[in-house]
């Protein structure tokens, strides 16, 4: 008797999940078709989209949008942002309204350049930092450094490597990236979700700020209007710099996919160059739509440092107005390098 009881709760459980999962649940009656191959499209094609009309309704009208903005049946890609989008339609039909979604992947339509470079000098860097971000303010260096309990925001003379300020974070923060706007450095954490402003001169902390979607924090850079914001995805995020919340967002891709591991990031004549983490190269990103328009491979200079055991990775990559030059250094390495890309 207790095992027929015990059954018909069980059975009856069933029977309640099974109703309530569909509760409120209603099929679409219509469906998006488009021309992207297997998702994918150029950015410089032309979006096609239909819509698939399986029960044959008599549809009022239908409006189509591309990430909340409306957009033709037949519209051009040209200016539009590259990576996974969401395409919706808003159907009306027999006094009802259905909105259905998609999503396409838009992809660049050029194949990034590649671009060599050549050493014009070579400065003393701490064998000890395990650099996050470095940036020139005022023909100085700063710089961020990472690791529990190792972390630190520093002022540095760049052409003899000495430490003019420098600041310990608590033990519980990881350090990444900085970079500098209007007299303030914003430095971020890892995984704390907590990123710092302080006086550019003293080094006193001004506030705090938490981060949006992006969850973790990796590298910086600013245009004097935004603050771009890497999270160590495919993902490059806008954020207003008066109140450092996440407005936007682009996506690193080239024709072929999207890109991860963006990390340390510069400001450089209107584009984003930025580290890969663990690539020991440099991406030229185009800031409006995400496209890597080129690469710079650093590789060899690794060989250039004090060979050791705790040599890490390329990491570090600052433009200094005065020089019109670009600095590139790593975790751990003795070395700065000034250098000049060659576009050929």
């Amino acid at each position: 008797m207790k095992i027929f009881k015990a059954l018909t709760i069980i059975i009856l459980g069933i029977i309640i999940i099974s109703c309530g999962s569909n509760a409120g649940q209603k099929k679409n009656d219509f469906f998006i078709k488009t021309n992207a191959n297997k998702g994918d499209i150029s950015i410089d094609e032309d979006l096609n989209l239909s819509l698939d009309n399986k029960k044959n309704h008599t549809i009022d009208s239908v409006s189509f949008s591309l990430n909340g903005k409306k957009i033709n049946a037949t519209s051009s890609l040209k200016n539009k942002k590259l990576g996974k989008q969401t395409v919706e339609a808003t159907v009306y039909f027999n006094n009802e309204k259905q909105v259905v979604s998609t999503s396409i992947t838009i992809l660049n339509n050029e194949t990034p350049k590649i671009y060599n470079y050549k050493i014009i000098n070579e400065y003393p860097h701490d064998i000890t930092s395990y650099t996050q971000g470095i940036e020139f303010y005022n023909d100085t260096l700063y710089e961020s450094t990472g690791q529990y309990k190792e972390s630190k925001l520093r002022k540095v003379d760049y052409k003899t490597g000495k430490v003019i300020r420098n600041i310990d974070l608590a033990d519980e923060y990881f350090g990444e990236g900085l970079t500098i706007l209007k007299n303030k450095i914003y430095q971020l954490t890892w995984k704390e979700g907590t990123g710092f402003v302080y006086d550019v001169t003293t080094f006193e902390k001004l506030s705090s700020f938490k981060y949006g979607n992006s969850k973790e924090g990796w590298g910086l850079c600013n245009n004097d209007n935004v603050i771009y914001k890497s999270d160590g995805t495919e993902k490059i995020w806008l954020l207003n710099p008066e109140t450092l919340v996440e407005e936007d967002y682009i996506q690193v891709y080239t024709n072929k996919g999207k890109i991860v591991g963006i990390n340390e990031m510069e400001w450089i004549d209107g584009n984003i160059y930025a580290n890969r983490y663990q690539k020991d190269g440099v991406a030229i990103i185009n800031p409006k739509n995400g496209a890597i328009i080129g690469v710079i491979d650093f590789s060899p200079l690794k060989k250039l440092v004090t060979q050791h055991e705790g040599l890490d990775v390329l990491n570090g990559i600052a433009y200094n107005p005065e020089t019109k030059t670009i600095f590139v250094t790593g975790k751990r390495w003795d070395k700065l390098f000034e250098v000049e890309i060659i576009k050929n």
